[in-house]
């Protein structure tokens, strides 16, 4: 059974950074797309960020895009989501998932295992 733990997450004042990472317990991370997601209160969950499995394919959505990078340590199997220049608008839980095999789609639907989320908080 695959799981994923999000850690990193916290309160911060706008225009600071947090490091968010995704701990798996995956065999061959390398053998999975991640991606990160977030879902900010009374709305639905959102894409944010994902790597292709061989990490030749990155796609962020529009909103973060040169604010927030995504990379992965597949010795340590864990993924990282940077996160600089936060602003109130991110304020969400984000979530980490994994898809077998992916090509590190945006759509949640092809991604069969995800943690449990971990807090951001980003103060005006």
């Amino acid at each position: 059974q695959v799981q994923l733990a999000e850690s990193g997450g916290g309160l911060v004042q706008a225009g600071g950074s947090l490091r968010l990472s995704c701990a798996a317990s995956i065999r061959t991370l390398r053998n999975y797309a991640m991606g990160w997601f977030r879902q900010a209160p009374g709305r639905e969950r959102e894409f944010v960020a994902t790597m292709s499995r061989l990490g030749d394919r990155i796609y962020y959505t529009d909103s973060v895009k040169g604010r927030f990078t995504i990379s992965r340590d597949n010795a340590e199997n864990t993924v990282y989501l940077q996160m600089n220049s936060l602003k109130p608008e991110d304020t969400a839980v984000y979530y980490c998932a994994a898809d077998y095999g992916g090509l590190g789609l945006s759509d949640q639907r092809e991604y069969e295992y995800w943690g449990q989320g971990t807090q951001v908080t980003v103060s005006s």
